[in-house]
Order: C-alpha cells, then sequence, then structure tokens
C-alpha cells in the first residue's frame, strides 16, 4: 500500500471549509483516480472487480482485486484457489470473495499525477454543483452582494461563491456601480457552464419593490396585506396595488408605517425612487381611479371589457391633465402596466369638443336621411286602383254589378 499520512485529510478538512466540499468527495476522488491509474498501467479498460481501499488509521491507500475462491482457476484475473485463498485468510472458502490487494511496486509517483488531474477536475465539478443547487434555489429571490468590477457595461457582483452578472439593461438608468459598495440584487436566472454556472441578477426588477415591502411590512409577510400588482420604471417610479385581508387593517397604512417610517426606508434603499400606493378593487372603475393617483378623476368609461380588449376612457379636470398623464406618460404608462387597462385621457374641454363634433355628426347624418325621404316621388293618384284578384273576380265585372245593382234600387223606390 501507499503511505499518504494525514496530510491529504488536512487537505479535505479545509477544503471543505472554505468551499463546502464534502471530506467525501474528496476521498472518493482519490480512490477513483487511484483505480483510473491502475488500469492504465495494466494496459486494461474494464476491469469491474478492481477498487482503491484508504485505511484512514494509518494513512494508506492501495488498489485490490476481488477474486472468487474456486477449484480450479480459469481466470487468474477473476478467480483464485482455495490453497492460495487461504494464505490470505484461513477461514475462507469455496465460492467466497477475497480481496487481493495488486498495488505496483513505484506506484507512488503516477498515482500521484493522475490523483491530481483527477482531484481537481472532481473538485470543480463538486463546486459547480453546489453553486448551481445554491442559485437555483435562490431564483426568484433577492440576495445582497459586493460590486467587484465593472466590464463592457456589464457590472459583476460577488454574491458568496461566485460572481453574478448585472447585464446593463437590468441596471438602474444613471446608477453609478462604484466596486466594494453593496448593492442588493434580484437573481433572475441560473444558467448552467462548463466551467462554474453563470447567475444573472438584476438591479431594476420590479420584485426588488415586492421583497423590500415584505421585509419592512410585516402584515405583508403574515399574508394580511397582499400586494396585487407592481409597476416600476426603476430609477424613476414605481405603483403598487395593495389589498387587506382584514377590514380592520388598512393596507396603505400599513405599507406607509407609523409617520411614514416604512416607505422612507424602502424609498432610501431605492435611492430616493418614488413609490405610489394604491388600494387595489375588483371595480376596475375604482381600480383605474386609484391606479391614475395623484390626479383627480372626474368619470371613467368603460369602453371594452372581455377576454381580449381592457379599455378605458377617463375624464379629467382641465388643469390635471398632465398630472393624469405624468412626465412623458409615466403616470398613465405605470397605471396601465399596473391595472392591465389601456387608458385614454382626455379633459373636460376635450370631451366636451368631442361630444360636440359627434352631436354634429349625428345631427349631419340625420337630416341627410331626411333628405333622401324627401326625395322619393309621391304616388299618382289617378292611377287604377289595385285589386287582387281574388277568387278569380275581375275588377271590371265588379264595377258592372255595382251599376246594375244600383239601378235595381232605383226602380223599385
Amino acid at each position: 500500500m501507499i503511505k499518504i499520512g494525514t496530510a491529504l485529510f488536512e487537505a479535505t478538512e479545509e477544503l471543505e471549509r472554505e468551499k463546502g466540499i464534502s471530506k467525501e468527495v474528496i476521498i472518493e476522488s482519490l480512490k477513483d483516480a487511484l483505480v483510473a491509474a491502475y488500469k492504465k498501467h495494466i494496459r486494461v479498460k474494464e476491469a469491474p472487480n478492481v477498487e482503491a481501499i484508504l485505511d484512514e488509521v494509518s494513512g494508506e491507500i492501495g488498489v485490490f482485486r476481488t477474486k472468487l475462491v474456486v477449484e480450479n482457476v480459469e481466470d487468474e484475473n477473476l478467480e483464485i484457489s482455495l490453497e492460495d485463498a487461504k494464505e490470505i485468510d484461513d477461514e475462507v472458502e469455496l465460492e467466497d470473495e477475497v480481496k487481493i490487494e495488486v498495488t505496483p511496486e513505484n506506484f507512488g509517483r503516477i498515482a500521484a499525477q493522475s490523483a491530481k488531474q483527477v482531484i481537481t477536475q472532481r473538485i470543480r465539478e463538486a463546486e459547480r454543483k453546489l453553486v448551481l443547487d445554491e442559485f437555483m434555489e435562490k431564483k426568484g429571490t433577492l440576495t445582497t452582494g459586493i460590486i467587484q468590477r465593472v466590464e463592457n457595461r456589464n457590472v459583476y457582483v460577488n454574491i458568496g461563491k461566485t460572481d453574478a452578472i448585472l447585464p446593463f439593461r437590468e441596471q438602474i438608468p444613471g446608477e453609478y456601480y462604484k466596486p466594494g459598495n453593496r448593492i442588493r440584487v434580484f437573481v433572475l436566472n441560473v444558467k448552467e457552464t462548463n466551467r462554474l454556472p453563470q447567475v444573472i441578477v438584476s438591479h431594476a426588477h420590479a420584485e426588488i419593490v415586492r421583497e423590500l415591502f415584505e421585509l419592512e411590512v410585516p402584515e405583508i409577510e403574515d399574508g394580511i396585506v397582499e400586494i396585487k400588482s407592481i409597476a416600476r420604471e426603476a430609477g424613476f417610479r414605481t405603483k403598487l396595488a395593495v389589498h387587506s385581508n382584514d377590514p380592520e387593517i388598512d393596507s396603505v397604512g400599513a405599507c406607509i408605517g407609523p409617520r411614514g417610517s416604512r416607505i422612507q426606508t424602502i424609498v432610501g434603499e431605492l435611492k430616493n425612487e418614488k413609490i405610489d400606493i394604491v388600494r387595489w378593487s375588483e371595480d376596475p372603475v375604482e381600480y383605474i381611479v386609484n391606479a391614475l393617483s395623484p390626479a383627480r378623476i372626474l368619470s371613467v368609461d368603460i369602453l371594452a371589457d372581455d377576454e381580449n380588449a381592457h379599455e378605458a376612457l377617463v375624464i379629467v379636470p382641465d388643469d390635471q391633465l398632465s398630472l393624469a398623464i405624468g412626465r412623458e406618460g409615466q403616470n398613465v404608462r405605470l397605471a396601465h402596466k399596473l391595472t392591465g387597462w389601456k387608458i385614454d385621457i382626455k379633459n373636460e374641454s376635450q370631451a366636451a369638443q368631442a361630444e360636440a363634433a359627434y352631436q354634429a355628426q349625428y345631427e349631419e347624418e340625420h337630416h341627410a336621411d331626411e333628405d333622401d325621404f324627401a326625395d322619393v316621388p309621391a304616388e299618382d293618384s289617378e292611377e287604377e286602383p289595385i285589386v287582387e284578384e281574388e277568387y278569380g273576380i275581375d275588377a271590371e265585372d265588379m264595377v258592372e254589378e255595382v251599376t246594375d245593382s244600383e239601378s235595381e234600387n232605383s226602380e223599385e223606390v
């Protein structure tokens, strides 16, 4: 057997502490490496009865072959005679299996080279699997990391056992990412590669806002207050629709907190991003009115409400139009994302003009229809009346009969 001492066990314990790779993985890798080196040494690819055995007490490792005890040996690689087996174990009998050491002489250097390659590969595989398993569980959650560097507009963030990539499209516009700063990111995806898994994170995802509210608002974590929808334009503004499952709990007030303490903490975490908290409602009219806050709404007309379309017309006072639409359409755009409704906003003057134009068009079309009826010619009164030929009676015969009847009556008189 080969003497390896206690250094191996000390190294495996250190690896377990630093990288989380278990001691058993390293030892099994060493055994596999020794078996592979032995097969290469004897130039045999397949040898299922060969194994490596490590004695942790003595610190020795060797290669052994399992052979079947038989009377007549036909294959020396698989069988051993009873007489030879007795020299190894006095109690062995026919049809028993015995392990015979076959470690070649001066095998230590060859085994060490092979073991180094195999162990390195196994450590990488084990580390990759650990990272993959860990971040697969973290996918769709919030985590904290430290900015390492910025390359080609991508930000690399250390989030534990690997550096995650924060792509440019997932960054907050105008945000300066300084190496060494701590950052809270959302784990978007984990891609398996030949090396360490590639973790993609986001600093602009709407779920970051959800996670922050769940951390700061106990009512949300307990399920009393529910976040129904989130619409975010990172770095600028977020709208949050909340609903309370307890009629005695104010959903908006719970999110704001005493004197605004909860919302201020979240706003500070999001670098002073504006947050509108609105009440969710099953009534689309009420929901749209809430979503367009802080603008004051006069009326909401539902234009379409089916599986394919949700459209509404919103009327606001003249001085509220710009507030309802928001800068570059941001307020109405976020309200659309939040509610899922296509919202068309008009002020009172625009609505009145549209109504007047519609009324004028209607009246014009109505008068046009009357003129069309006026052009139709009246029936000629001198035309002979049309008498239906019913029961075979001719109109002229009917006139003659009436005349004869009148003459008879005059004669009787």
